[in-house]
């Protein structure tokens, strides 16, 4: 009886190994973000506990990033589970577009939805007589991380206005609470930041200093050979001293997943996002924008199944 026993154990032992590679991949989902100034990380840190309430038996996490294309690469490696991008940058990875980042096509991301738009904002210290695109030249700019999606976007706003990195007299490539800490010390003129409205580290500047938001106006987003790129107007008061709206550009953001994922952890995933809007708003006001009408619009790679799945439930798609 007790050798039996003994096999007994052994065996039920053996096949928790044999069960335990095939539970480890949906065990853990670990949401890629951006910098903690920026705001992927606060809405990162509201889904990886929506997440967490939706799935309690799956250990979830928020990781600070680089944000765009570093989180596609991650999860191409299998270093993230879910990731917020830009629809440019997503699109390029999809592509392998190696100038922007990717050495070859990174075909095993997977959609989970549209989130909200991001706003490219040129935000200059009002000292410095910065008023246009065009007093831009000669100036010291942050444009964001080396090869990051806001560096991106920055090349391609600056090409269409005629302007490109030589006609600078310095160039920084700085996250977004580097780039406000160095306009405080008058070292920066101006910061190019792709993000929400109202991105914490724009706010804290227009609260330290006297800024001019430069607009970018549609023809100058005409020239810009991507469609990922639409005419948007940033509100007045978005920011402390900006008591008029500014013409300017916005990109669509995603949450992208690997195909590898279970349907049913997507289907969690993309259920807790849809649920948990209040949560994602109190952590950003950019979540407001945030709407199911819009999950599937432009969307460059194919959806994951599990996400298909929840919006065949709630009716998005017939």
């Amino acid at each position: 009886m007790r050798s039996l026993s003994r096999r007994l154990v052994k065996l039920s032992f053996a096949l928790t190994l044999l069960a335990a590679p095939a539970l480890a991949a949906d065990q853990f989902v670990n949401v890629l973000t951006g910098g903690t100034s920026g705001v992927y990380y606060p809405l990162g840190v509201a889904l990886a506990n929506a997440i967490g309430r939706e799935l309690p038996n799956v250990k979830t996490s928020a990781q600070a990033t680089k944000a765009s294309v570093e989180n596609l690469n991650l999860l191409q490696a299998g270093r993230g589970e879910v990731a917020f991008t830009l629809g440019d940058s997503l699109s390029d990875a999809w592509k392998g577009n190696e100038e922007a980042g990717f050495k070859s096509p990174l075909k095993k991301l997977r959609g989970i939805a549209a989130i909200y738009p991001n706003y490219i904002q040129i935000v200059a210290r009002a000292d410095t007589g910065i008023r246009t695109l065009a007093d831009l030249k000669g100036k010291k700019i942050s444009v964001g991380a080396p090869k990051s999606g806001t560096e991106l976007n920055a090349r391609a706003i600056l090409a269409a206005a005629g302007l490109s990195y030589q006609d600078f007299s310095r160039v920084e490539y700085l996250s977004f609470g580097e780039s406000v800490e160095l306009m405080k010390n008058r070292q920066l003129d101006v910061t190019l930041q792709s993000a929400g409205l109202g991105v914490a580290s724009l706010k804290d500047l227009a609260t330290s200093m006297e800024i001019v938001v430069v607009a970018v106006p549609p023809e100058v987003i005409k020239k810009v050979n991507d469609l990922a790129y639409i005419p948007a107007t940033i509100p007045a008061n978005t920011y402390n001293g900006q008591t008029a709206p500014v013409p300017g550009v916005a990109v669509q953001n995603y949450l992208v997943t690997r195909e590898d994922l279970s349907v049913d952890t997507v289907y969690s995933i993309t259920k807790a996002l849809w649920t948990s809007l209040d949560q994602l708003a109190n952590a950003h006001v950019a979540a407001k924008a945030i709407e199911l009408k819009h999950a599937l619009e432009g969307m460059p790679v194919p959806l994951h199944p599990g996400a298909e799945k929840y919006y065949r439930e709630v009716g998005l798609i017939k």
